[in-house]
């Protein structure tokens, strides 16, 4: 999936989202939408550095403490 085809999904995703919401005003979205995303993110990252933090940390431009850390936060570590 392209970069392209990622933000199109999550623009999709945003309007099914407001219309959803149906007029009712959406609150802390910023913070929702990094959960939503950072915890399949970390998940299909781990899984394809076969769980190794530093290989991970370095595909994801982290350093590895900041990544155990949120591992930790998304109650992901093994």
């Amino acid at each position: 999936m392209s970069k392209t085809n990622i933000e199109d999904s999550v623009r999709e995703s945003l309007h099914t989202y407001f219309r959803d919401l149906d007029g009712t005003p959406p609150a802390n979205m910023h913070e929702m939408l990094v959960r939503l995303v950072e915890r399949p993110l970390l998940e299909v990252v781990m899984q394809k550095a076969d769980h190794n933090q530093s290989r991970a940390a370095e595909w994801l431009g982290l350093n590895r403490n900041t990544l155990r850390k949120k591992l930790l936060e998304h109650q992901l570590l093994k």
